[in-house]
């Protein structure tokens, strides 16, 4: 059994409705570090396997999880763990920061964003952008039922980003008004299918229709380097309104046949050739 410490982050990490992908991810690398600082030897080996089962639970789609998971070494030498941990965290923010830098670049003076959820890489892009210069606009759905959109408009009220929020039933109405989008991801497949807040999809066919170029925003620890779309597990949160239960998959996958390309530090990637 992993120590209490370390089981009330994984249940934090569990019950994190705001935050994606790239802050799991953290977090779990966090868990490594507590989990190197009480033991060592043989029993840090057997406590490395366990915790590596209990943070890909977490979040079964959430491919960043399973890049963490893989790139955590199982050794006896706590140091080593805290090492890798910590690389994989400063990894992770340098990553964020590229990411802001080569797609601030596609925002034009006077660009009217749309986006959908919260992604601290897409914020990342358009901080930098502001940062830079740049005016433009963003549009952005309240992202039911967690509301992780309103949380976004907090972030860009403070660097006095002009926005407006819409309901997601409205992304079809105004993605025609939009002139480029962008959205993050928890999971980009081998085949290019990008796995992301539900309602993604919609708006990505929305802004095919319209002629709205739409690119994703992820750093590559996002990307799987074997699972394809139909192997991915999305996880379900249900809830009840009104003695009623709802259905509520978080996750959608959005085909590679949609997206102009995937804005990494690596550069920006066209799927799923070169993924």
């Amino acid at each position: 059994m992993l120590p209490e410490e370390i089981e009330e982050l994984l249940k934090e990490m569990s019950e994190e409705k705001i935050h994606g992908a790239s802050y799991l991810a953290k977090m779990g690398a966090k868990a490594y570090i507590l989990l190197a600082e009480r033991f060592e030897g043989e029993e840090l080996v057997e406590k490395l396997k366990e915790l590596g089962v209990e943070i890909l639970n977490v979040n079964p789609t959430m491919a960043s999880l399973y890049n963490l998971v893989r790139f955590m070494p199982i050794t006896a030498d706590p140091e080593f763990v805290k090492a890798k941990a910590e690389e994989f965290i400063k990894l992770s923010e340098e990553a964020k920061r590229e990411i802001g830098n080569i797609g601030s670049e596609l925002i034009d003076q006077n660009e009217i964003i749309i986006t959908h959820s919260y992604s601290s890489t897409v914020f990342e892009i358009l901080k930098k952008a502001k940062e830079k210069g740049k005016n433009f606009k963003v549009i952005l759905t309240e992202s039911e039922p967690d509301y992780e959109g309103l949380f976004l408009a907090k972030k860009l009220e403070e660097l006095e980003i002009p926005f407006e929020v819409i309901t997601d039933a409205q992304l079809g109405f105004f993605a025609k008004r939009a002139t480029l989008a962008l959205v993050g991801a928890d999971n980009i497949t081998k085949d290019g299918y990008v796995f992301n807040k539900a309602g993604t999809y919609l708006l990505a066919l929305a802004c095919h229709d319209n002629s709205v170029p739409f690119y994703v925003a992820a750093e590559s620890f996002k990307i799987h380097p074997e699972a394809k779309a139909e192997e991915i597990k999305v996880t379900e949160r249900r809830f009840k309104r009104d003695h009623t239960i709802i259905r509520n998959y978080l996750f959608d996958a959005t085909p590679w046949k949609y997206i102009r390309g995937i804005i990494t530090e690596l550069g920006i990637l066209v799927p799923p050739k070169e993924i």
